[in-house]
Parts: C-alpha cells; structure tokens; sequence
C-alpha cells in the first residue's frame, strides 16, 4: 500500500512538472500577466430612476399611430334602442309556475302550423317556429332560423313589425348580428298568451313586417278540431277568432 501511493505521488509530482514546462513553452504565464494589466474595469450602469405610477383611471394608454386621433374605444354593453310608438306595460310572468307541453301536444302544433303553412302564398317567404320556455317567460327572446335571416332579412338592426291575424302590429327590434327578436318581443308573446308548445307561422310579406299565425298546443285536446281537415289557412283564423270573442266576453 505504501509504495502503492509513493508511486501516485510520484506520477503526479512528475505531471505537474511536464504541465509547468508546457505553459512555459506557449508562453502561458506571460500571456495571463498581460492580459490582467490591460484589462479595464467595466463601467457601472446608469440606472434610471423610476417614474411614479398614475392611478389605474390616470396612466395613458399606448395606442397606434393609425387610431391615436380617434376617440378610445367603449367596451360597455350598450341598451338595446327602444322602440318607438306605444308602450305598453306587462307584468313578468312567475317563473315558478311554468307549464311545460306535453310531447304529443307539442307534435301537434308543429303539424298544425306545417298544414297552415303549406296553405300560405308561395311567393312569400315562410317558417314555423315552435315555442320554448326561454321564448315565452323570462328573458323573452326569439331566435329565428339563421340561413332564413340571412337570405331574406336585412344585414343590420332593423325594426320589424308582426301583424297578426286581426291585423294588429307589433313592432319589434330585430338584432341582426344574433339573428333574433329583441325589444317587443316580450310584449307580443305576452298580449298573445303564448306558452310552451304552442307552434308559429311567420310569413315575410314585406322586408320588414311578418305576417303571424299562432297554434295552440292546448287545442289537440279539443273536438273542435276533429274535422278541421278541409282547408287549414281558413279553420285556424275562424277558430282564432271564435277564440278571442269568447275570452273579450
């Protein structure tokens, strides 16, 4: 073991040797003296002192060159514009207390308002459209077919009046973007008495007004209706109108 480790001490004694004479021969040490003197202290960094912060509602925004002369953009919700013409005041309907149609009471509205439908001029532009709660209570909006909107209403906002089979108008407030009713809706659903189920036929009979017939779900149940198999356009109005004498009586 001794002579072991004289021998390593040896071997390692005899390389520094050879590594000394090598640095010599390449000038090594000279090199790393020279070096060392013409080395300059690099200089400190200025630091800049820091600007104050402004209030959130103060600090300037960086904005473009191409939009700095135009006002800041406003990112709040704008109301819908109200409709003009009278105003008429609805309760909001219980929420608690909705009334769902059954399946079969559904198909048949459906039905009904595709047999009235089918009835209607060609020329004119039409679709059913059957009723949901979310259309009928609470946040009152309709949306309508969007590839129907798109070929035949127009591409902005726009007032659209629904005329209904005693010729009454109700104007609405149609959202182009969303394809859908809006203001006016709630009131038309409403004065109409629609619910869940009930079926309706729209009929563009101009760029802006909607001729609407209505189906009531509730009336599968009725043996009024039994024999209404002869022309659809015809029973569904005088059925409409036996409806609303009696509800005025």
């Amino acid at each position: 073991m001794v002579e072991a480790k004289l021998s390593y001490e040896q071997i390692r004694l005899k390389r520094l040797e050879e590594n000394k004479k090598r640095m010599e021969e390449l000038n090594l040490n000279k090199l790393s003296k020279a070096l060392r003197k013409s080395a300059k202290p690099s200089p400190a960094k200025q630091v800049k002192p820091r600007a104050a912060r402004l209030p959130a509602d103060l600090t300037p925004l960086r904005r473009s060159n191409r939009v700095a002369d135009k006002p800041p953009p406003n990112y709040k919700d704008e109301p819908v514009e109200p409709l003009r013409g009278v105003r008429r005041s609805y309760q909001r309907r219980d929420l608690l207390n909705r009334v769902y149609a059954s399946d079969k009471a559904r198909l048949y509205a459906i039905e009904r308002a595709e047999q009235v439908r089918s009835g209607l001029e060609p020329e004119f532009p039409s679709f059913v459209k059957p009723m949901l709660q979310s259309h009928v209570t609470g946040g009152f909006w309709l949306g309508l077919p969007v590839q129907f909107c798109k070929t035949h209403l127009p591409k902005y906002d726009e007032t659209i009046t629904l005329v209904n089979e005693e010729q009454e108008e109700f104007p609405t407030k149609y959202l182009a973007d969303k394809t859908g009713l809006s203001a006016g809706w709630r009131g038309f659903a409403i004065d109409h008495q629609l619910v869940d189920g009930d079926a309706l036929v729209f009929q563009l009979v101009s760029p802006t007004e909607f001729k609407v017939y209505i189906i009531r779900a509730n009336e599968s149940d009725s043996e009024d209706y039994k024999d209404d198999e002869r022309d659809p356009e015809t029973t569904h109005s005088n059925r409409r109108s036996k409806r609303i004498k009696t509800d005025r009586k």
